[in-house]
């Protein structure tokens, strides 16, 4: 046992154990002990997860979120105190709504400079403490919140927090440390173990049974999905499945991620309504809202949801009208269901006319979507549509695409083409989390080109300066795309919907709306990158051109493109 080591090695040493591979620090002056374990670590040249500094809460989070959402695998997130916990807890929602497993934590003084040789610093008891701890801060935001009891239980502590972070349903988990724990030694207990992966869980072999006989009986089934693609296995699951029994894929509103190949003769985009009065079975796939309002169901299917967990429980209110479920890991659940089919004789071949079917409507709304794009040509302004048109033209077919935008969003996943998973990530609620994200994203995919979409409005409320500083250090270079209408559009066109016959319609006076912006692109000066302002259709082409080739060189770039609406 090692005798001249503190909390500061447990908290490390767990982390290490936990298999973590990043551990992403917005500072705070709790972290001293933890520094020193680093410090120890590159000494040594010891194995462990790389420690990063970064310069805002918000983006420390959406780091660990990004990186995670494309890995799959848990990240540790320190910020300070209650302070940082507050600035970053946006972020930690987000997290929480998407099933992001994380580690959180910060830390407190519970001495407040009375423990004999050891002070913290006036500022704990000046202005940082939090009564009842700063896990009372937390509690709302994630799975599971309370304060190491210990020196001597650190270590277990946060394993397990670890664990249960990676525990169905996942999402971040926040351990509060005071900075007395961390100072105390800590004696390095003997073969200390790897802590094992969360393992999967599958549904029972009868419930499979149940639901394979409701899809070969449905004459006109459906699969609806918005989050199957996060996880590589379910996306290639749900394309052997859809393929064998020629069910059509929707990809809902919600959709956070990309679930199904864009080109593929089964994806039919995302109007879940227009079969609402035809299907007799609706499969939800890793879905969670498929509807709205909620009631708005297809009165005349069988509904099944199939996902880890159907009922979240941080959304206030949910019904999916299900009539069967079907819970367990997304890809093992639709690997089962394909066995079973094809054990009951269902092959490509039987189906080949529903595939032929269906294959003729994607043809066709694939037809209008370039209809849609091929009437920008001669345009005199960029619209959405030619910016997505010009992008699947000039990017490469591996381009990880990270979409912080309100109403150009349908557009975008309208139009944009991709083929892979982990090819567009659409940024939770919460307007600012969208450079954190991607660069996280760009962390955990260093080899695919990154694409940050976003909105003039949502720029705004991002942590700009901090995440160019972070990407030029670590050498993470993004694409930053802005879709610039030059006001908060969303809020216009809301309050034209409530009061289509009052005041400010009549007068085009509006409230909420008004941005008066920077040109955005010269932002990128600051960190040596390319910054590109567009206007004009016949330059929209060789300015994306540019700003991939700086991106793809190893500088930033950041192309504001003038929008007309």
């Amino acid at each position: 046992m090692e005798s001249n080591v503190d909390g500061g090695e447990a908290i490390v040493e767990a982390f290490r154990n936990l298999d973590i591979d990043y551990v992403i620090c917005s500072p705070g002056s709790e972290w001293p002990p933890v520094w020193e374990a680093f410090a120890r670590q590159s000494i040594g040249a010891r194995p462990g997860p790389k420690y990063l500094d970064v310069g805002h809460e918000i983006l420390a989070v959406g780091i660990a979120f990004g990186y995670t959402q494309v890995t799959g695998r848990m990240q540790a997130v320190l910020l300070h105190a209650g302070s940082g916990l507050l600035q970053g807890s946006m972020g930690i929602q987000g997290a929480r709504a998407a099933e992001i497993p994380m580690v959180v934590m910060s830390g407190e003084s519970l001495g407040y400079g009375e423990t004999k040789g050891f002070d913290p610093g006036n500022q704990w008891y000046r202005n940082l403490g939090v009564v009842g701890g700063p896990q009372r801060l937390a509690e709302p935001v994630v799975k599971w919140a309370s304060q190491a009891p210990s020196p001597e239980t650190l270590y277990q502590s946060v394993v397990r927090v670890g664990e249960m972070a990676q525990r169905t349903p996942q999402g971040p988990v926040y351990l509060n440390v005071p900075v007395e724990t961390m100072m105390h030694p800590w004696l390095r207990p003997e073969n200390l173990r790897k802590v094992p992966r969360a393992p999967k869980v599958q549904p029972l072999a009868q419930d499979v049974e149940r639901i394979a006989a409701l899809i070969a009986a449905a004459k006109y089934p459906i699969i609806i999905t918005e989050d199957a693609g996060r996880d590589d296995a379910a996306f290639a699951a749900l394309i052997e499945l859809a393929e064998l029994m020629g069910i059509p894929v929707i990809e809902g509103r919600a959709a956070s991620t990309a679930n199904f190949p864009k080109s593929h003769p089964l994806h039919l985009r995302s109007n879940i309504a227009s079969h609402s009065k035809n299907t007799d079975l609706a499969l939800l796939v890793a879905s969670r809202v498929p509807w709205y309002p909620p009631s708005n169901r297809p009165l005349n299917a069988t509904i099944v949801a199939i996902n880890d967990t159907p009922l979240k429980e941080h959304m206030v209110y949910q019904t999916m009208y299900a009539d069967h479920y079907l819970e367990g890991d997304v890809g093992t659940s639709l690997q089962l269901l394909r066995e079973a089919l094809q054990h009951n004789g269902h092959s490509k071949a039987r189906h080949a006319d529903r595939s032929a079917h269906w294959r003729s409507e994607h043809d066709k709304l694939v037809q209008a979507a370039r209809a849609t794009e091929a009437a920008t040509s001669d345009s005199k302004t960029i619209s959405a549509a030619l910016l997505c048109r010009t992008l699947n033209e000039v990017m490469p077919a591996d381009t990880v695409y990270v979409d912080e935008t309100i109403v150009h969003s349908p557009i975008l996943r309208e139009h944009l083409t991709w083929e892979k998973p982990h090819s567009y990530f659409r940024v939770p609620s919460g307007l600012g989390q969208g450079l954190g994200i991607a660069l996280g994203t760009k962390l955990a995919a260093r080899n695919r080109p990154v694409a940050l979409l976003i909105g003039d409005g949502s720029f705004l409320y991002n942590p700009v300066l901090p995440a160019l500083t972070f990407s030029k250090d670590q050498d993470l270079p993004l694409l930053i795309i802005i879709l610039n209408n030059n006001n908060y559009e969303v809020m216009r066109r809301t309050h034209l919907e409530w009061y289509p016959a009052g005041v400010a319609a009549s007068e085009k006076l509006f409230h909420g709306v008004h941005i008066n912006g920077p040109d955005y692109s010269m932002v990128a000066s600051l960190i040596g990158g390319l910054g590109l302002r567009v206007d004009q259709p016949h330059d929209l082409s060789a300015a994306v051109s540019r700003s991939l080739q700086s991106a793809q060189g190893g500088r930033t770039a950041i192309l504001n493109v003038m929008l007309d609406g």
